[in-house]
């Protein structure tokens, strides 16, 4: 048996989080979870991560171009967990259905706060400089010979 030595999520996590990922795509594209909140974003799904054991499932959500608050689209969600969990387990059949935990997607944050830290002009010069090591880590090549 070959153990696997990486800690990130295994094959079968990532199949069944794509899995249910698309499900619910295809839940809130549809419209058919019923709810006013709905009605006035337009939400994303980021990414679903799955436990280990598959047990519990985190969503990863987003409102698209500023449709909607984003905490308010979580709360929309996890007011209806027990009907999305309903109508993803008969898509996506598992021996249990995951319990679906709504968190905001903070993906594009961080990449935004990313560029930021790339355009300050200390940073810049940093990257710009040359690798340079400190003389007593540069070996004499007269020496070696």
């Amino acid at each position: 048996m070959v153990k696997q030595t990486s800690k990130g999520p295994g094959q079968r996590q990532l199949r069944v989080g794509e899995m249910i990922r698309r499900r619910l795509s295809e839940i809130l594209s549809r419209g058919e979870i019923h709810d006013p909140a709905f009605d006035a974003m337009s939400i994303t799904i980021g990414e679903v991560a799955v436990s280990s054991d598959l047990k519990i499932a985190t969503v990863y959500v987003m409102t698209l171009l500023g449709s909607g608050n984003v905490d308010q689209a979580v709360e929309a969600l996890s007011r209806h967990k027990g009907i999305i969990r309903k109508k993803v387990s008969e898509e996506v059949i598992l021996r249990h259905a995951p319990d679906l935990r709504f968190r905001r997607d903070e993906t594009f944050d961080r990449l935004d706060e990313t560029r930021r830290m790339f355009a300050d002009p200390v940073v810049m010069r940093d990257l710009a400089a040359p690798d340079t090591l400190p003389e007593d880590e540069v070996g004499n090549p007269e020496s070696d010979a």
